[in-house]
């Protein structure tokens, strides 16, 4: 016999705690480009400049997770009777790709710079204001990270995440503004070419990470290993399971389907069999709020499972 049972969850209120994040995330980064904008340009400062259309950028990223929350969340329908989950992981490889380009645009422009300077070219010393903005844009960006990253761990959310990081992303590059714009006023303007090459590193490592986690949800990869062991180990907690015969595991988007099979005492009859099923499937759903759906069918303990 079989129990299976799709878990709708409360994805309204997941929905609405995204888009809040993603509200205040859009409002911050239009007040710091404008901000950091008007401080490069009154200091005379191209990397403060430069800073501020990087945060000009987060908002378009953070337009794009707003769109893939939206439709993820979508309810099933007749053409999507498993629902819309892994849309939010296009999302979150869109946000990848920008954060990648991000990246390289940087040490593009940090490469081009150390060429500039060893050739002899020189550079105008950016005034007070422009490095008082890169400790602003620093503490905000980073402030932005963990407050963002908090609402993706807690709603799972794969997107939420992506943004988180490049929120990180734009706090490393206030840093490399700060070390820059602070090394040209002490006299080694080089300084500023060489952090713009080391953050683009950063940058493209979380890329991939992000990249990577997308593609793995995608693709039903299987859950880590220690939530399958921690799987096992609630299931064989539920009286009347004797065993378990398979327990498969795949992600779906920012959720889970699970796929179970127990094995029980040959002699009792359906309706216990079916409770054990049923005590099973609550089991896993009580501990694990990413799952989705759940299957679980019974096989009698004497039957040996190949």
């Amino acid at each position: 016999m079989e129990h299976m049972e799709q878990k709708t969850g409360n994805d309204t209120k997941e929905q609405q705690l995204a888009m809040r994040v993603s509200g205040v995330s859009i409002f911050v980064n239009v007040a710091l480009s404008l901000f950091k904008l008007l401080a490069g340009i009154i200091a005379h400062s191209g990397a403060m400049i430069s800073d501020a259309i990087h945060s000009a950028s987060d908002v378009v990223s953070t337009v794009v997770v707003i769109i893939g929350v939206c439709m993820s969340n979508k309810k099933s329908d007749k053409e999507h009777q498993y629902g819309h989950e892994r849309l939010e992981c296009v999302s979150s490889i869109l946000l990848a790709g920008l954060l990648m380009l991000t990246g390289v645009g940087i040490g593009i422009s940090g490469i081009e710079k150390i060429i500039a300077g060893t050739s002899g070219e020189d550079l105008l010393t950016p005034g007070v204001l422009a490095l008082v903005a890169a400790v602003v844009s620093l503490v905000v960006k980073e402030w932005m990270f963990w407050y963002t990253r908090a609402a993706a761990k807690k709603i799972n959310s794969g997107a939420l995440m992506a943004d988180a990081w490049h929120h990180r992303s734009d706090a490393l590059s206030s840093v490399g503004a700060f070390v820059g714009i602070l090394g040209a006023r002490l006299g080694y303007p080089i300084l500023d070419p060489i952090a713009s090459v080391v953050i683009c590193l950063f940058i493209g490592k979380a890329a991939i990470d992000i990249f990577k986690d997308a593609v793995d949800k995608m693709v039903d990869h299987s859950c880590d290993e220690a939530t399958t062991s921690h799987m096992r180990q609630v299931i064989l907690e539920v009286p009347g399971v004797e065993r378990i015969d398979v327990l498969r595991t795949r992600l779906f988007g920012s959720r889970m389907y699970v796929d179970i099979e127990i094995a029980a005492e040959d002699s009792i009859p359906l309706n216990e069999a079916h409770a054990i099923a049923e005590k099973v499937h609550h089991a896993i759903e009580n501990h694990f709020e990413e799952v989705k759906h759940c299957m679980v069918h019974v096989n009698p303990v004497s039957e040996v499972w190949k």
